[in-house]
């Protein structure tokens, strides 16, 4: 349930953000006239990602045998490349956000265009319901559909009163430190995803398990038992992991840490004064 609220909170948060600072640019320049038109993109957006998110789920349970850990497998693939993606991408343009949308709410009210202004709303917000809807499929998955459900819930309860608290009263959050703090959980989800999709993968052979079982912790820490569940739904915890399991775990957070440097400013060189 831990692993669907953090993201859900996140992607709310984001969707929050970018529907409040929309509103707020309409808000300068005395347009205030057009927030229905932002309300329906907004809405659009919220109905097609639910719908993908349905259907995502609909697939899944519809397959059978090998096709089952196939789909469950790539899907978490896919859904830790995203949110890897999505964590990087809020770190570098989250300074310059801002300005970009209140830029594109600008053109669009001056060219007097309706449509343009919904799909501002609309594109940005659907970006995030999708990326959702994917990212809960994948935590279906590895938890149960009643904690995956009710921690989406919960989730996007909290983001929406956040963002509503961010934009409507004195309240103030460390939105820099939000993202820091849920993104550090959310890389460790992402590699607890990469290990299960291994996992699934190993069952059906399209991925050799080289080692079978590398340990077995279950007699210390079950996989079964409360915690271990716990641990499994937001970290990928397996009590008995086979060599490939591991060696993807650990190559994961290899590539995160090239991807976090290579991401970093080149630091200024000043040339050495000439005798």
């Amino acid at each position: 349930m831990l692993a669907s609220y953090l993201l859900s909170l996140r992607e709310g948060i984001e969707a929050a953000l970018i529907v409040g600072i929309v509103l707020g640019a309409l808000r300068q320049i005395r347009r205030e006239d057009l927030k229905p038109i932002v309300g329906l993109g907004v809405l659009s957006a919220a109905g097609i990602s639910l719908v993908t998110a349905i259907l995502l789920n609909l697939l899944g349970l519809s397959l059978e045998g090998a096709a089952e850990p196939i789909f469950e497998g790539l899907t978490m693939i896919l859904a830790a490349i995203l949110l890897t993606w999505m964590i990087f991408w809020m770190s570098r343009v989250g300074r310059t956000l801002k300005g970009q949308l209140e830029a594109d709410v600008q053109r669009a009210a001056h060219i007097r265009s309706k449509r343009a202004l919904f799909l501002v709303a609309f594109v940005a917000v659907l970006r995030e319901g999708v990326e959702l809807a994917l990212f809960l499929t994948a935590t279906l998955f590895a938890s149960d559909a009643a904690q995956t459900i009710v921690g989406a819930f919960l989730g996007l309860s909290t983001a929406i009163l956040l963002g509503w608290s961010l934009f409507a009263t004195t309240v103030r959050l460390d939105l820099r430190r939000f993202f820091q703090v849920t993104g550090v959980l959310l890389i460790l989800f992402a590699a607890g995803l990469v290990a299960h999709a291994v996992h699934e993968l190993n069952e059906v052979g399209w991925i050799p398990a080289i080692i079978e079982h590398v340990w077995d912790m279950n007699h210390i820490l079950n996989e079964k038992s409360l915690l271990g569940q716990f641990l499994t739904a937001l970290f990928g915890y397996n009590g008995n992991p086979s060599l490939t399991e591991v060696f993807a775990y650990f190559l994961y957070f290899i590539v995160v840490f090239f991807l976090s440097q290579t991401g970093k400013p080149k630091a200024e060189t000043i040339p050495a004064p000439q005798a």
